[in-house]
């Protein structure tokens, strides 16, 4: 494995980015990008200790100055000809559950600050770090993965400012996806439909069985084999639901 090549994850917390974060931590440096850097301190140190590599930088993906930052660290970190093996979009902004005509402005765009102008800006400093990788011919081929949710599919009623934010998203994944595939660059959506098994959803579907809830780790499998999966049979959207779950 080259020096200079690293696996990048946005919006690292106690859920999905932790577990994303550990499985390509496996076979990359990581660099992890968190707003606060009690996100992802204890989850550096972790990987570290243990002989793998973890930088981690506190970023407001929403700010594209501080995205520009982060990855200026990453140079220093890795170099400036560093290549990126993979991306993982996996920052959400704030849930705002309101009747449509209380919200405000600010309400509609908080969303979409995070989801849709976030995304934009991760996906605008890592592309050029993925192009790199692609032109070494990799083993795996350079992924960016968007983490999605149900709200990408269907608007629900008092949920119209995160379904237009997560809605934008996707239509950027698809963008980009038709853009960079021809360039060697997996570009892949993933709609996480149920609730995540991590602390904060303990009080969810507590009497519904041990696997009613999707496992953090199962979610990490999926995106390491989508990084895996070769040129010819690459899916872009996938869905992951625990069994229960009505669609």
């Amino acid at each position: 494995m080259a020096p200079n090549i690293f696996a990048v994850i946005a919006g690292v917390g106690p859920g999905t980015g932790a577990a994303v974060v550990r499985k390509f931590a496996q076979a990359y440096p990581v660099v992890l990008l968190a707003r606060k850097e009690e996100s992802y301190s204890s989850l550096v140190k972790e990987i570290n200790e243990a002989g793998g590599s973890a930088l981690g930088v506190a970023t407001d993906v929403s700010v594209g100055s501080s995205i520009t930052a982060a990855f200026e660290k990453i140079k220093a970190k890795f170099g400036s000809d560093a290549t990126c093996a993979a991306a993982v979009f996996n920052a959400s902004g704030t849930l705002v559950k309101k009747p449509f005509l209380e919200l405000t402005e600010d309400d509609f765009t908080k969303p979409y600050a995070v989801s849709g102008k976030g995304a934009f800006h991760f996906s605008q400093a890592v592309l050029p770090h993925l192009l790199a990788s692609a032109a070494t011919t990799p083993k795996y081929n350079p992924t960016l993965i968007f983490t999605g949710a149900t709200a990408a599919l269907k608007g629900s009623a008092g949920f119209s400012t995160f379904a237009s934010a997560k809605f934008a998203q996707r239509a950027l994944a698809q963008s980009l996806a038709r853009e960079f595939a021809p360039q060697g660059i997996h570009v892949s959506h993933v709609i996480i439909d149920g609730v995540i098994d991590i602390p904060s959803s303990k009080e969810y579907l507590k009497d519904a069985g041990p696997n009613a809830k999707i496992n953090t780790e199962a979610i990490a499998e999926a995106y390491w084999q989508l990084h895996t999966q070769h040129l010819s049979a690459m899916t872009h959207e996938i869905e992951i639901r625990p069994f229960i779950e009505k669609w």
